[in-house]
C-alpha cells in the first residue's frame, strides 16, 4: 500500500478499499449480505448500506444466521476521547443505532480514555476524561436505547482490567508487533491496551458484532486469534469507509485540522462559513466553463458528503450527480445546499445534546444494562 496508509493512529493517501479488503484479509459486503439484512430487519436499509459506506466485514454472515437461528448476538462500538467529536466520528453511530433498534440488541460502547493518554504524547488523563464526557454527550444525542446500552469509560470501570488478564496472557509480543509495529520505543502501556480493547467482545457468550471505521481492524484481528481458547466466539465487525475531510477526498476528517471538520458542537453558522471557504467541489475554473463541460462530481468532496449522511433520497442523489456532470448544476448552489442541510442537523443534535446531560447516569451507571454490567462478576471462562 504505497499510495496509502491506513493504521488505527493513521490515515493517509486516497484509500483504495478494494486493496484494502486484500491487504486487512477482511471480506467485501456483497448483495446478498445486504439484501439478507433487509429481510431480516423487515424495513428499508439506511444508506451507510445501501451505499456501501461500510463495505468489508468479518463473519457478518454468521451473524446473520445467529440471529435467525434465534442465537442472538450484541454489539461493541467506540470512541477513543481526545478532542471533539465531528461529523466523521458520528456516522458509524447512527448506523449502530439503527442495527440496535432493528435487531433489538444490547450495544456496549466503550470510551478509551486511557488509551488516548497512552498514544497522544501531549495529552494528559485529566483531559482524556474532560473529552469522555463531552464526547459521551454527542453519542447520547443519537438516540440509543438507555437501558439496552452501557457506555462506559477504561478509567472508571476497572473491571475491563480483570477481564483483560487473561486475554493479555494469549497476546504474546511478536503478535503485537506483527499487527500493530510496536518496537522499543513503544510504551508498555501501549502494548498491553490491546487486551483492555479486546475485552468487551466476552460481555455476553453471543457473537459480538463491531460496526466501526475500518483502521480499527487491527485490534479485532488479535482478538480472533485465542477467542475460542477462552470458549467464546470470534469477534465479527463490519468496516465502514473514511469521510473525507473538507479540503481533500484523501485521509480522513482530521480533528487536529479544523480547516478540515465540522465539529459537532460547531456553531452552525461558522460552521457554514467553514464550507463555504474550504470544502473541495469538482468544478470548473469558471461558471462559463463549468456551464460548458460540466463538473466532476466523483472529485467533490461536497458531492461525497451529501453521498455519505446529507442524501438520504437515493433518486434525488442520482439528480444531483447528472446535473453536476451537465452543468446544470453550479458548485455555488450545491455548497449552499450541503451548509443548509449541516446546519440543520447540528442545529437538532445540539438540542439533543443539551438534553443527552441528564441522561449520563442512566447510560453509564443506572440503565438496566449498565447495572447488570457493574454487578456481574468477571466470567469464569477468563479466569482459567
Amino acid at each position: 500500500m504505497d499510495d496509502f496508509k491506513v493504521t488505527p493512529w493513521d490515515v493517509e493517501g486516497v484509500v483504495d478499499y478494494a486493496k484494502l479488503i486484500v491487504e486487512f484479509g477482511t471480506s467485501p459486503l456483497t448483495d446478498e449480505l445486504i439484501q439478507k439484512t433487509a429481510e431480516l430487519t423487515k424495513s428499508e436499509l439506511p444508506i451507510f448500506f445501501r451505499r456501501r459506506f461500510f463495505f468489508s466485514h468479518r463473519d457478518y454472515d454468521k451473524v446473520l444466521a445467529d440471529y435467525e437461528s434465534g442465537k442472538g448476538f450484541f454489539l461493541y462500538t467506540g470512541r477513543g476521547p481526545s478532542g471533539p467529536m465531528h461529523i466523521g466520528h458520528i456516522i458509524p453511530f447512527f448506523a449502530t443505532k439503527w442495527l440496535q433498534e432493528k435487531f433489538d440488541v444490547n450495544l456496549y460502547i466503550q470510551i478509551t480514555d486511557d488509551e488516548k493518554f497512552l498514544f497522544k504524547e501531549k495529552l494528559t488523563f485529566d483531559e482524556t476524561k474532560r473529552w469522555a464526557y463531552e464526547n459521551i454527550l454527542d453519542i447520547i444525542a443519537v438516540g440509543f436505547d438507555p437501558d439496552r446500552t452501557f457506555i462506559f469509560q477504561n478509567s472508571e470501570f476497572t473491571k475491563i482490567y480483570e477481564m483483560a488478564i487473561p486475554i493479555a496472557k494469549k497476546i504474546n509480543f511478536s503478535m503485537a508487533k506483527a499487527v500493530f509495529g510496536f518496537n522499543e520505543q513503544s510504551k508498555i502501556g501501549m502494548i498491553f491496551y490491546p487486551a483492555i480493547q479486546a475485552a468487551p467482545t466476552f460481555f455476553e457468550k453471543k457473537r459480538c458484532l463491531i460496526p466501526a471505521a475500518i483502521d480499527q481492524d487491527p485490534y479485532w484481528r488479535l482478538q480472533r486469534d485465542f477467542a475460542e481458547s477462552l470458549g467464546y466466539y470470534k469477534t465479527a465487525a463490519i468496516h465502514s469507509k473514511f469521510v473525507p475531510g473538507l479540503t481533500s477526498l484523501g485521509g480522513k476528517m482530521s480533528a487536529s485540522k479544523p480547516e478540515t471538520a465540522v465539529y459537532l458542537t460547531d456553531d452552525p453558522e461558522e460552521a457554514g462559513k467553514k464550507i463555504w471557504k474550504f470544502a473541495l467541489t469538482g468544478g470548473r475554473a469558471t461558471a462559463k466553463e463549468q456551464r460548458e463541460n460540466g463538473g466532476e462530481p466523483e472529485k467533490c468532496v461536497v458531492f461525497k458528503w451529501f453521498e455519505i449522511f446529507f442524501e438520504p433520497d437515493d433518486e434525488k442523489l442520482m439528480e444531483r450527480y447528472r446535473a453536476c456532470k451537465s452543468g446544470e448544476l453550479l458548485c455555488g448552489q450545491c455548497k449552499r445546499e450541503l451548509i443548509e442541510r449541516v446546519q440543520k442537523f447540528l442545529k437538532e443534535h445540539q438540542e439533543r445534546r443539551k438534553k443527552a446531560e441528564k441522561q449520563v447516569e442512566k447510560f453509564k451507571y443506572t440503565g438496566e444494562l449498565a447495572r447488570e454490567q457493574w454487578d456481574k462478576a468477571v466470567p469464569e471462562a477468563l479466569k482459567n
